[in-house]
């Protein structure tokens, strides 16, 4: 049976160990965050860092690292929690061939630009080129 993904949580703690839970609970997400560890210690240290009464927290970091694991696993918990609670509308996931064709399109239009440039650079005796040769 699979655990119910929440469609809304109270704070970031629970947003948190959600996305933990969403994405196979303490000791897998601790052993692959912490695998110098080992699972057991890991899977504590991540416990540890989760519950309000212990000393140990997650930084940054490691709260962006669950945010990234989630997104590549389909669980947006963290994501959703962040966006909502600072007035932002829910995130909505890049696919990754919508990525890799925004990046071309940059890059076609850069290198445009840069053929653009060195035809002006050329034209003003800049450059080396046509324009200088005649």
């Amino acid at each position: 049976m699979t655990e119910q993904i929440p469609m809304f949580v109270e704070d970031l703690n629970d947003a948190i160990r959600d996305t933990i839970k969403a994405l196979g609970g303490y000791k897998k997400v601790g052993a692959d965050m912490r695998p110098d560890l080992g699972v057991e210690a890991a899977g504590r240290w991540l416990s540890d860092c989760c519950n309000p009464d212990r000393r140990d927290k997650l930084s940054p970091e490691w709260v962006a690292w669950l945010r990234r694991r989630g997104r590549q696993q389909g669980v947006h918990i963290l994501a959703t929690f962040e966006a909502r609670d600072a007035g932002y509308a829910p995130p909505k996931p890049i696919e990754p061939e919508d990525e890799r064709a925004a990046m071309l399109r940059e890059f076609n239009r850069r290198a445009a630009e840069m053929i653009d440039l060195s035809k002006r650079l050329e034209a003003a005796g800049v450059l080396p080129g046509a324009a200088n040769d005649a």
